[in-house]
């Protein structure tokens, strides 16, 4: 292994483990740190990397792996129920987008197949940014989120035939004598499409089961990576969107019993391989170009900035996409794709595009990959507060019922002490500050009234004066004492019931005096407990009986810690007491329920 190898090796690593960390801190996010530490160790930087195409071409695997494992997530049938965001949704942002793109191309004087190349190139956005920032921000599973990813996987199909159609733009007329016929390539892509899911189907799950039983976890994860090289070399034998490929092939595994396993297996491999693709677009931007033409490769990155997105957002309306998310979504999908450069690199080599047009279109869409982390921080920082205090500006509901019991929030706790209530035939008040749960909670239903549960005004006109009860179970634990605090000063003598979210809520709401208190997953998850006992051999009488001792005893530590809250070693020493204490009346129980046992099977 050469020295230069490894000294490469330790400038990306630093430049990472220094400049990511700093981007996150400063509210950047990632994939903006890997942009600027690829930039900094790059050639118009301090020039400690050189060759930046073997970089980028090694690193392009991490795409590959983030959708093989998105692939994983996805059963087919659900991928199925995804067929009209895909081909609907996906197939008109990119005509919308290429022929917008195209049209303010050609109005400005730009020769048609120039403008189409472009157009249709930067239609494309960058699946490594888009699900890399998704991911690192959880809004995969938001309206957002899935019209990102549907648009992205039909992006991925159609840069195919982009890719197709720029020799017949270079006026070739027919496709060069050293390429294959359309119906061979049809056979060849039929015959990997059969190949991966008859593998998928009988031979994948039977070797994993044969490496499983090894016990030797570096040879399960070797075959996951050379699953992954195996199906990439089929589709670059088959002309195929690696990309694609892959993340077909992980469809197909969704429903493997080694899927978790995969996915462990490989995600520390695309982590790093995303952090190193980031790096080396950073890298390959040919800032160059852009100090000796600033103003026109700014004024382009604009341009395609500002023109898709605001046909993003345009679009956004018909993609199911809520009123807060549509800025966020435009803004997200509006920079251009890895596959663009792939694109200008076939038209230049047809000699659509002239070179120093491929380089500057190049550089531009580096520089949207670029600006989308700050745009994204820009609708943080001003644009998603703004959202937020509009929804709060709303007027509270008129309220005109009086019921026994007010309901403070109503999310997934306070939903079901409204519903047993109401079972019980007893009426309840609910208030909620959520717009949108009050609108579909009132679908079901639900007599559900918006407005802030903390202002006092607003509970008097609930009838909290003749109400026997109060119950808190709002999310936010500083919104939960202060509504505490406010109710006090008034009505001293309420009972209130709250939702505790963790030790240090359930001090602070005893604090307040409250004391019919409820931690929101003590109950469910000493019941899984119980459940656990059981399937390790335990009767279900012991099990319950250990749930209940376990209950009794935690809540007894509870409020011998709670004096000691400011004494760390006092609170330590009581927990520890208090565990051993545990243990012995378990012993103790468990002896008496074999005691009990014995006699049992000893009388006649």
């Amino acid at each position: 292994m050469s020295h230069g190898f490894l000294l490469h090796m330790v400038f990306y690593l630093v430049a990472a483990v220094v400049l990511v960390p700093l981007a996150k801190r400063a509210g950047m996010g990632a994939v903006l740190g890997y942009l600027a530490a690829g930039a900094i160790i790059g050639p118009w930087g301090l020039s400690l990397i050189g060759n930046v195409e073997d970089v980028l071409s090694i690193s392009e695997f991490g795409v590959v792996l983030m959708l093989f494992l998105i692939g994983l997530e996805l059963e087919p049938r659900k991928l199925w129920s995804l067929r009209r965001p895909i081909f609907g949704w996906g197939g008109l942002q990119v005509v919308a987008v290429s022929a917008g793109l195209a049209g303010v191309a050609i109005a400005l004087g730009i020769d048609w197949h120039i403008a189409l190349v472009a157009g249709l190139a930067l239609s494309l956005s960058s699946t490594a940014i888009v699900l890399a920032t998704l991911g690192e921000r959880k809004l995969l599973p938001s309206p957002a989120g899935s019209a990102s990813f549907s648009i992205l996987l039909f992006q991925d199909i159609a840069a195919i035939p982009m890719i197709a159609l720029v020799p017949l733009l270079a006026m070739a007329g027919v496709v060069a004598d050293h390429d294959e016929q359309g119906w061979m390539k049809a056979v060849k892509l039929l015959a990997v499409l059969l190949t991966l899911f008859a593998c998928g189907r009988f031979l994948v799950n039977p070797v994993m089961r044969y490496l499983a039983r090894t016990g030797l976890r570096e040879l399960f994860t070797g075959f996951a990576l050379l699953l992954i090289i195996g199906i990439c070399l089929l589709m670059e034998w088959v002309g195929l969107s690696l990309a694609l490929g892959t993340f077909t092939a992980g469809v197909l595994l969704a429903d493997s019993e080694y899927r978790h396993q995969l996915i462990s297996d490989l995600e520390p491999f695309k982590g790093l391989l995303l952090g190193l693709f980031f790096m080396a677009v950073g890298m390959s931007a040919d800032f160059g170009l852009l100090l000796a033409q600033p103003w026109l490769v700014l004024g382009l990155t604009c341009a395609l900035l500002l023109v898709k997105g605001g046909l993003l957002y345009g679009m956004s309306f018909w993609f199911d996409i809520p009123r807060g998310q549509r800025l966020f979504f435009a803004l997200l999908m509006s920079q251009g794709g890895e596959f663009a450069f792939v694109v200008f690199g076939t038209a230049v080599d047809a000699k659509v595009l002239p070179p120093a047009t491929g380089a500057l279109l190049v550089v531009v869409v580096t520089l949207s990959m670029v600006a989308t982390p700050l745009l994204l921080l820009l609708h943080d920082r001003l644009v998603a507060p703004r959202l937020r205090t509009g929804k709060k500006k709303r007027e509270a509901d008129k309220i005109a019922v009086e019921n026994p019991v007010i309901i403070a929030g109503f999310g997934r706790f306070g939903q079901i002490v409204g519903r047993l209530l109401a079972a019980n035939r007893i009426g309840v008040t609910v208030l909620d500050h959520d717009p949108d749960q009050i609108e579909l909670l009132r679908k079901f239903g639900y007599e559900v009234f918006y407005g802030d549960a903390t202002r006092i005004d607003l509970l008097e006109a609930a009838g909290i004066g003749k109400a026997s009860a109060l119950v808190i179970a709002i999310d936010t634990v500083d919104d939960s004492l202060e509504l505490v605090d406010a109710v006090r000063e008034r009505y001293p003598d309420l009972t209130i019931l709250a939702r505790a979210r963790n030790v240090s809520h359930y001090y602070s709401l005893l604090d307040r005096g409250v004391t019919l208190i409820e931690r929101e997953t003590f109950e469910a998850s000493l019941q899984l407990g119980a459940k656990v006992l059981q399937q390790l051999g335990f009767g279900a009488d012991r099990a319950e009986q250990a749930a209940r001792i376990f209950r009794t005893h935690n809540l007894k530590t509870l409020l011998e810690v709670y004096p000691h809250q400011q004494d760390q070693d006092e609170m330590v020493s009581i927990t520890r007491k208090g565990r051993l204490e545990l243990e012995e009346m378990m012993a103790g129980d468990a002896a008496a329920f074999r005691d009990a046992e014995n006699a049992a099977a000893s009388k006649p």
